[in-house]
């Protein structure tokens, strides 16, 4: 978490703007089916009111059914965009930092034994990328920013942690994060790997609030 006290990135630091290209893609996408949901309501409400025109029928009831369920995903999908908007990877001779909104914290380059690029096919002709950062120790499962981004799951190479930290990253903002990190820490690059289809996984979200009592600290 940032604060007065802590320490902040180098001003020179590269800053890769993470949530900013997602919620540009993301955010139109769930306005639009919240949209398409906000019609199916509109429409459930008129058929229950009698005020429909032409007669109700099943395929009517499983179409609007079909759009409200839309609607409620694109709220889903909504939430997580524009909360994380502003989150920043920023890399600098001290680790590679992590920013959203207020709350900061920093994975050190000391504290990592290898770097890795993982990709996975994602669609027909897109792909996904992943930053795999093997720690030379144990790292915090719940830390208030970086729980989301732990991963447990075979390495890459055996005398690899299990456990370590994973950042998700598209196609456009994958290379500047690779070229950043490189310029420091080249010494300890694994290089890359294809991975099966839908490598990402996601975050152990029960686990952390098992182990947090579902509080965050």
């Amino acid at each position: 978490m940032s604060s007065p006290n802590m320490p902040s990135p180098a001003p020179n630091a590269t800053v890769i703007r993470v949530g900013r290209r997602s919620a540009m893609t993301g955010l139109p996408c769930s306005v639009v089916l919240m949209v398409i949901g906000a019609v199916g309501i509109f429409g459930i409400v008129l058929v229950a009111m009698g005020k429909q025109k032409g007669e109700a029928t099943v395929t009517g009831f499983v179409g609007l059914g079909f759009a409200v369920a839309l609607g409620v995903l694109g709220v889903i999908l909504f939430v997580p965009f524009w909360a994380n908007r502003r989150s920043r990877i920023l890399i600098d001779h001290t680790g590679l930092w992590l920013e959203k909104g207020d709350l900061r914290n920093v994975i050190a380059w000391h504290s990592l034994a290898g770097i890795a690029l993982y990709w996975s096919e994602f669609g027909r002709k897109g792909k996904i990328y992943s930053l795999e950062l093997y720690p030379n120790g144990p790292i915090d499962r719940d830390d208030p920013i970086l729980w989301d981004l732990v991963c447990d799951e075979e390495p890459l190479h055996p005398g690899l942690p299990r456990v370590r930290h994973r950042i998700v990253l598209t196609a456009p903002n994958q290379g500047p994060v690779v070229e950043a990190a490189l310029s420091h820490v080249p010494q300890i690059w694994l290089g890359e790997s294809q991975r099966p289809a839908g490598h990402i996984g996601g975050p152990d979200v029960r686990g952390h609030r098992e182990r947090t009592r579902g509080r965050t600290r």
